[in-house]
């Protein structure tokens, strides 16, 4: 027997069964994510024998970075309870988005016959006005012309202090999570020791939720304090806003690990690209402790946002790297 299951309302009689349906809805948005998580949920805790669930995505038409997370937190379900996950009739739009973060890669992918008269199946989501904005665009390769000939001007005396300092790599690179999800490698000039990520377990985590930092991280060498306090750290970042990795303002761009750990509601920092710089940036980066405050000030941004709201964080941005409580740990 097979249920089908519409997200836009619980289902309030399952059946025993080895084999279930969820059809997913036309959006797939932080509304509807958030109760097809909740149905992922009860069908595993209310069929012991499931062992195999099907996600029909033939009405769907759009899907964004909560519709991600509810598909990575089914996925973690899934083999948890060692059941088979497969996705069917997935379209072009869909299938895009899930190439995107190489989520094709995770799951099991029966793909819908293409309508070729519908263009719109060829386009990428648009989850946030700023994510299609030229002007933005034309900001960030500005910005990133800019900010890569600073960076070229400051390498030399970087390199020689972090060389005599410790003898290390003069750049640290780490896995981070762009728009939707996607992974890019983020750059910075390196502010801690080089086995840094090795020894992550020795050192406490002083913020409540998904995020790590600790205000007097043993890992951070002498160069690197200065390094932060003045964000020369993050100088090799206008490679990766070049590339289009990264924004100069956007959302904070969290780790592969750091969204292992979120609930659907979180994914919606998501919707936009991650920036240098943004609202936990000018609004006391190193005194926020707790991860519901990063997404109020994520969603925030993505609330008041325009070209100008940009130009506005950027040059707050500059008066708090020259203002005497600068710095970040």
């Amino acid at each position: 027997m097979v249920d089908s299951i519409k997200t836009s309302s619980p289902a309030s009689a399952l059946v025993q069964s080895e084999y279930q349906t969820i059809q997913l809805p036309v959006s797939v948005a932080v509304v509807e994510a958030t109760a097809f998580k909740k149905q992922c949920q009860t069908l595993f805790a209310e069929n012991s024998d499931l062992s195999e669930l099907v996600l029909d995505f033939s009405e769907t038409r759009f899907i964004d970075s909560s519709g991600i997370g509810a598909l990575a937190i089914c996925h973690r379900l899934s083999v948890a309870n060692g059941a088979k996950l497969r996705l069917v009739n997935v379209p072009p739009q869909v299938m895009m988005v899930l190439s995107l973060t190489e989520l094709d890669k995770v799951f099991d992918i029966t793909l819908a016959a293409p309508d070729t008269s519908r263009a719109e199946d060829q386009i990428l989501p648009e989850t946030h006005p700023s994510v299609n904005s030229k002007a933005k665009r034309a900001l960030d390769i500005a910005g990133g012309l800019v900010g890569l000939l600073l960076t070229a001007l400051v390498y030399v005396p970087v390199a020689i202090i972090i060389k005599l300092d410790d003898g290390g790599p003069v750049f640290f690179a780490q896995t981070r999570c762009s728009w939707l999800g996607r992974r890019f490698r983020i750059w910075k000039f390196r502010s801690m020791v080089a086995d840094a990520e090795a020894r992550k377990s020795e050192v406490a985590n002083q913020v409540e939720g998904p995020l790590f930092k600790n205000e007097n991280d043993p890992r951070i060498t002498k160069i690197g304090a200065f390094l932060r306090k003045t964000s020369l750290d993050e100088f090799p970042q206008f490679w990766n806003v070049l590339k289009g990795d990264m924004s100069l303002v956007g959302t904070r761009p969290p780790t592969p690990d750091e969204i292992d750990q979120y609930e659907v509601g979180a994914w919606q920092r998501l919707n936009v690209k991650p920036g240098m710089t943004g609202e936990w940036q000018v609004n006391g980066r190193s005194s926020i402790t707790k991860f519901e405050d990063v997404i109020k000030l994520d969603l925030r941004y993505q609330e008041n946002w325009s070209f100008f709201y940009d130009i506005k964080l950027i040059v707050r941005t500059v008066l708090v790297l020259f203002s005497k409580d600068s710095g970040a740990h």
